[in-house]
């Protein structure tokens, strides 16, 4: 009897494209095998993760047996964290602990990043440094016209960030050039700010929150950060619940889910409750349906809407500004916040109105004629918004066509925009509706 070739073929075509979507196990990777024997070498025990490609996430840590609520997913012994411990172990203590004015933790974390870059093979922590990112998708890396799409405030955001980063190179050169005893070349050309500038995201997005006792050898500036080599390739996700902690007992980094897991699943941890803004600026990624995120409304958009000629208004901006109601101002998926409902309705009270303004801040309703005002300016602000990022959607396009050298930061600033669309336009039909209901 002839088999249904036809059948088959689609049968295994279904369940090659289910193994994709699930994820494609890379542990037979040279780097994964290396890592994993030198996490053995330092007492990691190897548990039911595997690394593997995802489709959506890339790179990430797949379950090989189902995983249960309250189950540990990792422990990762204290000799596998990278802290500033390390760093003083190395030949870079001595260094650290004679400089004054003290480094920061987070100065000397970047700096053993770097050295130990630089030793290439020769170093301890080649196996780790391996599997870190090459270069990084954060704001901070990112080229001035690909940052000028970026929707305030997390454009001003970024450029503050650059700034800092730039100011941590400029101010840390002395230092650098303190370690020449260390370097057969150059110590400008091992600490050069390319080389800074991936060691500070490399600190910045895969670090774990630890507690270290402060020490004089560095700045007041808290001690709590820890490369965790394997437990760092796990990704975000903003609908699972974890509990990640050092724990004192086992002397080891510790994460415990409370989500349930199936079997060859990717595994995700939450690394707070980040809007979109905040995903990209600190770790250089963006989440599809990301129940956080928000569209930011700048008091500029908020006064272009406003009657240029009411004697009230800098009164009326006074006093917003000394409630903070300036600030977080926006539309998410549940429609306008209530924040800037409320500064609204405190901007749109008539001159017979004003005396009223404790009462709006408190939530009260002043008037039919405010009310609608409001939802009239509110849904105006939404609309001009939508026009706004479709127009910066097209820019995208365009020079993702043009400059190749800039794609994935474009399809990252791509995936910001779209989602703030979503958002806006859901919102923008939250009006509509109330609209209606309030005539």
């Amino acid at each position: 009897m002839k088999k249904n070739r036809g059948r088959t073929s689609r049968k295994r075509r279904r369940k090659h494209l289910q193994s994709f979507m699930n994820g494609v196990n890379s542990s037979h990777k040279l780097e994964y095998i290396t890592l994993k024997k030198w996490l053995k070498d330092r007492g990691f025990e190897d548990s039911n993760l595997r690394p593997a490609e995802f489709w959506g996430t890339g790179r990430g840590l797949m379950t090989t047996k189902a995983l249960q609520a309250g189950e540990l997913v990792i422990s990762l012994p204290e000799k596998c964290l990278l802290t500033t411990a390390t760093v003083l172990r190395s030949s870079l203590g001595e260094y650290i602990t004679k400089w004054k004015p003290p480094v920061s933790p987070l100065l000397a974390l970047c700096t053993f990043l770097i050295a130990e870059k630089d030793a290439a093979d020769k170093s301890l922590w080649k196996p780790y440094l391996d599997v870190l990112p090459k270069t990084y998708t954060c704001p901070v890396c990112m080229e001035q016209e690909v940052v000028s799409l970026l929707p305030e405030p997390l454009r001003k955001k970024a450029q503050e960030q650059r700034d800092m980063v730039h100011e941590l190179y400029v101010s840390s050169k002395a230092f650098f050039s303190s370690l020449k005893p260390l370097f057969a070349e150059n110590v400008e050309t091992v600490f050069n700010y390319r080389a800074l500038e991936w060691a500070w995201c490399t600190v910045n997005t895969r670090t774990v929150y630890m507690k270290h006792l402060q020490r004089e050898c560095f700045s007041l500036e808290p001690d709590v950060y820890a490369l965790a080599p394997y437990l760092d390739l796990l990704n975000h996700s903003p609908s699972v619940q974890v509990k990640a902690a050092f724990n004192e007992q086992t002397r080891s980094y510790e994460i415990r889910t409370n989500t349930q897991c199936k079997k060859y699943e990717e595994v995700f941890i939450c690394y707070g409750p980040h809007d979109n803004q905040r995903l990209l600026l600190e770790y250089g990624f963006v989440t599809t349906h990301n129940p956080h995120s928000s569209v930011y409304v700048s008091s500029d958009t908020l006064l272009r809407y406003l009657p240029p000629l009411d004697n009230q208004r800098n009164a009326k901006l006074s006093i917003l500004k000394s409630h903070n109601f300036l600030e977080n101002l926006t539309f998410g998926w549940d429609g306008p916040s209530w924040r800037l409902l409320t500064a609204l309705k405190l901007l749109n009270l008539r001159e017979d109105e004003f005396t009223c303004w404790k009462r709006t801040l408190l939530g009260d309703v002043i008037s039919a004629t405010n009310e609608e005002q409001t939802l009239n300016v509110t849904e105006k602000i939404c609309h001009f918004l939508i026009q706004e990022t479709q127009h910066v959607l097209l820019q995208i396009s365009h020079l993702k066509r043009d400059k190749a050298n800039l794609k994935d930061h474009l399809a990252l600033v791509e995936a910001l925009r779209l989602e703030d669309l979503k958002i806006l336009q859901k919102s923008a039909e939250i009006l509509c509706n109330l609209k209606k209901a309030t005539t």
